[in-house]
């Protein structure tokens, strides 16, 4: 009971810590910093997957359990068998974890811009573009997001 406690808790916890991808938020940093605009035409929106977070914070979380958990097991050397086997599981199912919880769907949104450039950028999937619709491409500080 303890173990499912502990993983929940470093769910939740992983859950908080994921960075935004959206075209709507922007890092402590962004703020005050110039950015270029440009402007164009959407071509296209396809989904993709944004993949989820390897910080090693979930295999760690999970390895703890894992190794409490397994430590309860047998008697004597069992004990630490079962406290090695069940931190090696344990970190394995918290990396999957931490991926799992911190993965996103996003959208590459390509974009045909005023000068004739074709461009793309993939962001968090929580604003609708259509093809042919007008756009401002923003670029700065490292990134580049896509707004109406």
């Amino acid at each position: 009971m303890s173990r499912i406690l502990l993983i929940a808790l470093a769910t939740v916890t992983l859950a908080g810590c994921a960075s935004s991808k959206s075209g709507s938020a922007y890092t402590r940093d962004q703020a005050r910093q110039e950015m270029i605009v440009r402007t164009g035409i959407v071509e296209s929106v396809r989904e993709v997957q944004i993949e989820g977070t390897k910080s090693g914070v979930g295999a760690a979380a999970g390895a703890v359990a894992g190794g409490v958990g397994g430590s309860h097991m047998g008697g004597g050397s069992g004990q630490i068998v079962g406290a090695v086997v069940g931190a090696v599981i344990g970190g394995m199912a918290g990396s999957a974890i931490e991926e799992g919880v911190t993965k996103k769907t996003g959208l590459e949104i390509t974009v045909r811009l005023d000068n004739g450039q074709l461009t793309a950028v993939v962001q968090e999937g929580d604003e609708v573009f259509h093809a042919g619709e007008r756009v401002r491409l923003l670029s700065g500080s490292g990134g580049t997001r896509v707004t109406h």
